[in-house]
């Protein structure tokens, strides 16, 4: 007896992500969290690599004016092109492939820039190693949605970015260590990008261990390979047989073909536009203040008068931030509204942000930027689950890639932007300006989002075709 495309697959995908969002946590939810979360580490890590170590390069290269600009854009803007590629390539070719094309492609250009005979060469190798590091939030976000359950999909996804977030504090306190030194005859922040290197290399031989997306398989047709990985996520679980309701298993079954793959077009189309409009008007302002601090404290301190050394001291001391705040939205993601969770947590960074601004010592500069990267912790965390919740699995790295270019490219710009801010108006003005992007991006949060917390990744197609909203 044959079965029809038409009817068979879309009911079984609607079974396999019933079956994921119902299953209790396993030691595979728990490994795949933590190689997802070592990745990110060393995207933090780059992501904060060039401003860490920006004041040392003015000194070996002479990097100064529209070439400091550049170079601390670079990274950013290879991101915005490799966040859209990688992306859209995510959805063709599967979420594990393109994990594992990202990594390679960063791995060995961020390899070939410590050997940087000069700033044309880093330039150019911080943009390659950009695009290729440049999906690997979006990878991670939708990839963790996919294959945890609805209900702990948020409190796990916050224990990937406490492991990715302490590579800030990593790429402070190495470039603290090794930038004053020379090592086998190379300068430190060499070994800086070496570091970052080898160990995405690393990671990248431990992610062979993924599996594929079994909500991204069944999209494909390829259903076969989404029930072996559920059954066996079931069979750890002590779950003998599927759920009851759920479409039987389909082994042995002549393999669906699968439906056409939606494109760029469909984000502004009827069942998409609002959420678009509010997702791409986030990314583009909520990085002013989240990869503001990142990029320019360096550089912010530098103003304020304090040597190389001092200032990559007070800025390694106030990323300690990052992994508290990530660590403390763990308990809360999955309690408290996403985007409620968004917008209190981004006002209060906003505020620990003009106070970092106005300090003039150090008690004062650290204590006030450890509280600004504490909150724009909790607020990332609760960002990257929120993004990966409003796109179905058909598109969603497609279109969360888009999304999430539009904060790598509003990064690229963000030297040439707030520097001459700083330069010519002073750290208070800067962060000033800074609070007044996340006004405008709370609003656009509470003006077009929708609650999201504990729902299926399925639902976002299945609510707005139903003709209602979850406001």
């Amino acid at each position: 007896m044959t079965h029809s495309t038409t009817m068979s697959e879309p009911a079984y995908s609607s079974s396999i992500g019933t079956r994921l969002d119902r299953m209790p946590i396993t030691g595979a939810h728990r490994t795949l969290t933590l190689l997802i979360g070592l990745g990110l580490f060393f995207d933090y890590f780059d992501s904060n690599l060039s401003g860490t170590v920006s004041k040392v390069l003015q000194v070996e290269f002479g990097v100064d004016g529209n070439a400091l600009k550049l170079f601390l854009a670079s990274g950013f803007i290879g991101q915005f092109f490799g966040s859209i590629l990688l992306g859209r390539l995510s959805d063709i070719i599967g979420r594990r492939r393109a994990f594992m094309l990202n990594l390679a492609v960063y791995s060995v250009f961020t390899l070939l820039g410590a050997f940087s005979p000069n700033v044309a060469w880093l330039i150019v190798t911080r943009f390659i190693a950009g695009v290729g590091i440049g999906a690997e939030q979006t990878l991670a976000d939708c990839y963790l949605a996919e294959v945890l359950p609805a209900r702990r999909r948020g409190r796990f996804i916050g224990w990937a970015y406490c492991i990715a977030f302490c590579g800030v504090p990593a790429v402070g306190f190495t470039a603290l260590w090794l930038a004053p030194r020379t090592i086998l005859g190379l300068a430190g922040w060499r070994w800086v990008f070496i570091i970052g290197a080898l160990g995405t290399a690393l990671i990248w031989i431990l992610r062979r261990r993924l599996v594929e997306s079994p909500r991204w398989l069944a999209e494909q047709g390829r259903t076969a390979e989404a029930e072996a990985i559920v059954s066996g996520l079931e069979r750890q679980a002590g779950i003998q047989q599927p759920p009851a309701g759920t479409t039987p298993s389909m082994l042995g079954r002549p393999r669906p073909r699968p439906r056409p793959r939606p494109g760029y077009r469909e984000l502004f189309g009827p069942l998409y536009w609002r959420r678009t409009v509010m997702l791409w008007t986030f990314c583009l302002l909520s990085v002013t203040a989240y990869y503001g601090f990142g990029t320019l404290a360096p550089q912010v301190l530098a103003v304020k008068g304090f040597d190389i050394v001092a200032g990559l001291g007070y800025t390694a001391m106030s990323f300690l931030g990052y992994p508290i705040g990530s660590l403390l939205s763990v308990p809360i993601l999955d309690r408290v509204e996403r985007r409620t969770l968004i917008c209190v947590s981004a006002t209060l960074m906003a505020a620990s942000g003009i106070g970092f601004g106005l300090a003039g010592n150090a008690v004062a500069i650290v204590a006030f930027g450890f509280s600004y990267t504490l909150l724009s912790n909790v607020f990332s965390t609760a960002s990257h689950v929120y993004l990966s919740e409003q796109y179905p699995t058909a598109f969603r790295t497609t279109a969360a890639g888009a999304a999430y270019s539009l904060s790598r490219l509003s990064a690229a710009l963000l030297p040439f932007v707030l520097l001459p801010i700083l330069t010519n108006a002073g750290a208070g003005w800067l962060f000033t300006v800074i609070a007044g992007c996340v006004v405008v991006m709370i609003v656009a949060v509470l003006r077009l989002g929708d609650r999201t917390t504990g729902t299926s990744v399925d639902l976002p197609v299945q609510v707005e075709q139903a003709g209602y909203r979850r406001n």
